[in-house]
């Protein structure tokens, strides 16, 4: 019989993946945004996320709420461990929503604002999600039930490659809606930046994965030393 905590934590990966691929091609339109040739362009990308947007980010409300609901332990230490990312991620992701409803009604000249709050909101917020996610990996500092690091310890070459990575890897899936969702000019220009960024994506996947096992002996040995080897 599976136990409960097993179960929540199942809900919660659940969770989590569904975040990363729903919400994960509309903040890669907005991280595309600045890429795209033309107003035009830009209106027609905006209007494919417009209806899903918001219902796509419920799944970071459940992710979140799921871990405080279930290991307030495990939430009451790994918070203070990432207020500044998931600070930054959180004002990027306000930006980001006003941008969405203010760019519509604001005048032509000043319509650049909000696009570029809609682009740098998308960016910012998922740098920070990756940042977040390099830094659990490379490890928290906890003594006794509560987090023993500094205000800065989520700040790491590690975690800023992570950071990139993920902005890469959502600028990828951002693509691939684009030319799903889109026709002509646009679908072939998004075509061409799926290729780009898949390559991308991939060459930081792997450099990830090679840094990975030297940032703690536990994972080192994991990979390298036998019989615990994979």
């Amino acid at each position: 019989m599976l136990e409960l905590s097993f179960i929540f934590a199942g809900i919660i990966a659940f969770a989590v993946l569904a975040y990363v691929i729903l919400d994960g091609f509309d903040l890669g339109v907005g991280i595309l945004f600045p890429f795209l040739a033309s107003k035009t362009e830009r209106d027609v990308a905006m209007n494919t996320v417009a209806p899903v947007w918001d219902g796509n980010e419920t799944w970071l409300v459940l992710g979140g709420g799921g871990l405080l609901a279930a290991f307030p332990l495990a939430y009451a230490i790994v918070m203070p461990a990432l207020y500044a990312p998931t600070i930054a991620m959180l004002l990027a992701l306000v930006f980001r929503g006003v941008a969405f409803e203010f760019r519509w009604r604001a005048a032509e000249e000043r319509q650049w604002l909000w696009d570029w709050s809609f682009a740098g909101g998308s960016t910012v917020a998922t740098f920070a999600q990756g940042v977040a996610l390099g830094a659990l990996v490379q490890g928290i500092e906890v003594s006794g039930r509560s987090y023993a690091g500094g205000w800065y310890d989520w700040l790491s070459p590690f975690s800023l490659l992570t950071g990139l990575a993920l902005v890469v890897g959502y600028a990828l899936l951002g693509s691939t809606w684009l030319v799903m969702r889109t026709t002509g000019a646009l679908q072939e220009r998004a075509r061409s930046y799926a290729w780009a960024t898949a390559v991308g994506t991939l060459l930081l996947i792997g450099i990830v994965s090679l840094w990975t096992p030297f940032l703690q002996g536990e994972y080192y040995a994991k990979w390298f030393v036998w019989p615990t080897m994979i």
